[in-house]
């Protein structure tokens, strides 16, 4: 009889634990995932954020996954606009863990600001939770296009962080 008992408890317990399981992974698909990130205008043509970057709303941005062993194109998002502030969201099901998986500028809205950083022309991303990575919240880094001319306040700013070597940025009028 206790022999019983027992094994209805613990019949029991692997039911609850069961179902429990089912409840909360239901919640999460490991295979859906959103990027999000900001777009800016790099008024100081300086190639990073500063306090006198200006959000780019309306900028275009997409994500493109591409397979490392042949480059094909595993994924490819469609255009995403900018919001009032700058920000986008990507909404991207699968797993792409033998990808490589970039946000990539597309177009900015404002013709003074235009030309694409070199430096964060694009933004990667990884799109798997084979790695360890949880969470479906996948963040980019920051993309920025430059103002064709830097901003007059660009000098004191720069040297406000601490950044001295102003002459290749800037050009030797704001030395």
């Amino acid at each position: 009889m206790a022999k019983a008992s027992l094994i209805i408890l613990v019949s029991l317990a692997i039911c609850i634990s069961s179902s429990l399981s089912l409840v909360y992974g239901a919640a999460s698909d490991p295979n859906k995932f959103t990027v999000v990130g900001h777009v800016y205008c790099d008024t100081c043509r300086v190639e990073f954020e500063t306090s006198i970057s200006e959000p780019l709303p309306g900028a275009v941005v997409k994500l493109e996954c591409k397979n490392r062993t042949d480059e094909k194109i595993t994924f490819q998002s469609p255009e995403i606009t900018t919001d009032n502030i700058g920000d986008y969201k990507i909404e991207v099901t699968g797993d792409y863990e033998d990808s490589d998986c970039d946000v990539t500028l597309v177009k900015s809205p404002r013709a003074d600001c235009n030309d694409p950083t070199e430096a964060w022309r694009k933004a990667r991303v990884v799109l798997t939770a084979l790695d360890g990575v949880t969470g479906q919240i996948r963040f980019a880094n920051n993309l920025g296009f430059k103002k064709k001319d830097a901003l007059p306040g660009c000098k004191k700013v720069l040297t406000d962080m601490g950044y001295f070597e102003l002459k290749d940025e800037l050009g030797s009028e704001f030395v």
